[in-house]
């Protein structure tokens, strides 16, 4: 199969028993039923393998982030129907476990309501268990979250934790709809339909039973479309999920629909296609707009006649990466001095093993099984392209601490797409910025060889925590197993991070600390800083390495001006590159 060497499985159901009773006991077991798991688990660590598709497309060769990868697995999710109903202290009890195991990297593919509901980092598991791991030399990549665009709703946002948005690749899986002279490029991974047939299209509020509502018909929910208005027909649906949207095509099947068209709710799910294992033929496409010109209109009206080509892989796609609409987006609300997300990758129709027991659809009523690949989407499929890439620095820097390899990602990171222009947001097609893509898009091989890095040491986190309030009963409770004590004075701009954030800046001046250290050969390195908007001035302006390990300090001066503008976050970056490396840190600033 597509994953690496397997050597342990284990599962933890303790706490999702205690409110849900006993499992049956056939579900006793670290077995997928889902393929959520087996899909991250072969990004993060699957082999390199030949012939990798789905529905006979996508055929190739496939590996994951750190391919040969010794994997341990821990089943924490119990649900037949929604990979992120997690129990917090089930999840916790695995981290600790794989600590205890002595992992070298944790993934964490979950995003949802146990970190979304934390308002505290003492509260939430994924952080707790992460700062366990931390003590322990290990880092802990999890994913941002699927509630993007809302600003603020990036999850997962601890210091120590390693957060990762989603973004496309230029790869996409395609189809066609043709209405008349006029042909509209949408998302799709299979069309069972004759290329040259033409079929009536009917909306699903005119093809509704007359006793259900134009809502629930809109998004083809259960129930609300009368076969004898659909059956034989393309139905034209509206996608309700931002991630998973199959169960509207298996109510298109159910009244008879010989196809369907999944339309993206503009002010939900942007611009970003979503190739789904849907139950029947479909092409999702953007919302268009509801009118007729004097040539062939591009929607799919009711009556009118159309033609859907077969999918086919499209390579070289551009512009690419694209931040997905879904991806959580920052501020951090808990914790505002840390940029959250740190980073994207690739988490929209990602390709990777799935479980033969789970069907195509992950819908109960889709008897289709026995897929050993899929197609998903979401944060959960970025973070293990993050963990895979750590894996490989771990490999070639097995000394180098949990900061280190997050800040060799994070600095090395692009904000450039494949046309060299910046990274736009599919959401609205405007230029992106830190808040959904972080650093910027991860790039493997400059992570490998990063120059410098920002180090830290879990008595740095510590510090952190003290000036960020927290008491010393509460810092205690992290359970460290080390005796600490707050002591001195610590400002919380000063944490090590490879970001510098700004969230409540006044009219004073502001100086911020970092330190660097030399990972590769003798060097000098001279400082690039731009915050428009801002003074900014960096202390000193050239650093000059003698040998490896070598560590260098630096102030980073900066003051608003008389053109500043008041509670808008404003954007900028500092470089220091010696000709070969560029260490890149965004700068986030809002004046209060």
């Amino acid at each position: 199969m597509a994953w690496g060497k397997l050597i342990g499985a284990r599962f933890f159901n303790k706490a999702y028993e205690k409110d849900n009773g006993k499992l049956p006991r056939s579900q006793q077991t670290a077995r997928d039923f889902v393929g959520h798991g087996t899909h991250t688990l072969s990004t993060a660590g699957g082999n390199f393998v030949p012939g990798a598709s789905i529905f006979g497309i996508g055929n190739g060769t496939i590996k994951g982030g750190s391919p040969r990868s010794r994997i341990a697995t821990y089943k924490v999710c119990w649900s037949l129907t929604d990979p992120d109903s997690c129990y917090g202290a089930d999840v916790l009890a695995a981290i600790e476990q794989a600590i205890n195991d002595g992992v070298d990297l944790i993934s964490v593919s979950i995003s949802g309501s146990i970190s979304a509901n934390s308002k505290e980092i003492f509260e939430d598991p994924v952080s707790i268990g992460a700062f366990h791991a931390l003590a322990r030399n290990i880092l802990l990549v999890a994913s941002a979250g699927n509630d993007g665009p809302t600003p603020g709703s990036v999850v997962n946002v601890a210091p120590w934790v390693f957060t990762v948005a989603a973004s496309t690749l230029d790869r996409d899986f395609s189809s066609t709809i043709t209405i008349g002279n006029q042909t509209v490029r949408g998302a799709s991974l299979f069309v069972n339909l004759p290329p040259n047939q033409s079929f009536t299209v009917v909306t699903s509020t005119d093809g509704k039973f007359a006793n259900a509502t134009n809502r629930d018909a809109r998004f083809c929910r259960p129930r609300t479309l009368d076969p004898a208005k659909v059956k034989g027909k393309i139905v034209a649906c509206i996608r309700e999920g931002k991630i998973k949207s199959v169960s509207e095509g298996q109510e298109a099947l159910s009244a008879g629909a010989k196809g369907m068209i999944l339309e993206n709710q503009a002010k939900i799910s942007g611009r970003t296609l979503l190739s789904e294992p849907h139950v029947l033929s479909t092409v999702a496409r953007i919302e268009q707009k509801r009118e007729t010109t004097k040539h062939a209109s591009t929607t799919a009206k009711s009556g009118t006649k159309i033609r859907l080509s077969q999918a086919i892989v499209l390579y070289g796609r551009k512009p690419a990466p694209v931040m997905a609409s879904y991806s959580s987006r920052g501020p951090n609300k808990v914790q505002p001095s840390i940029l959250k997300p740190d980073v994207t990758a690739p988490g929209v129709n990602i390709l990777a093993a799935y479980s033969l027991v789970a069907s195509a659809s992950n819908l109960i009523t889709d008897t289709r099984r026995g897929f050993p690949y899929n197609v998903m989407q979401g944060t959960s499929m970025a973070c293990p392209h993050v963990a895979g890439t750590a894996g490989l620095i771990k490999t070639l820097h097995p000394n180098w601490s949990p900061a280190a390899i997050k800040s060799a990602i994070m600095t090395t990171a692009t904000t450039r797409d494949n046309t060299k222009k910046p990274i736009s947001d599919a959401f609205d097609k405007t230029v992106a910025n830190p808040f959904a893509y972080g650093s910027g898009h991860i790039q493997p091989n400059s992570a490998i060889d990063p120059g410098l890095v920002y180090d830290l040491t879990i008595i740095d986190y510590l510090n952190f925590l003290c000036a960020s309030g927290y008491n010393q009963q509460l810092i205690s409770s992290l359970n460290f197993n080390m005796t600490f004590k707050c002591s001195g004075s610590h400002s919380i701009n000063d944490l090590n991070y490879p970001s510098i954030t700004l969230p409540n800046l006044g009219l004073n001046v502001v100086n911020v600390t970092r330190t660097v250290t030399n990972v590769g050969p003798p060097s000098t390195y001279f400082v690039k800083a731009q915050l428009p908007g801002y003074k900014i001035i960096v202390v000193p302006n050239s650093l000059n390495f003698k040998k490896i390990g070598e560590k260098k300090r630096f102030e980073v001066v900066v003051q608003a001006t008389s053109v500043t503008r008041r509670r808008k976050y404003q954007f900028g970056e500092l470089i220091w590159t010696n000709g070969k490396h560029i260490v890149r840190s965004p700068i986030t600033v809002r004046r209060k």
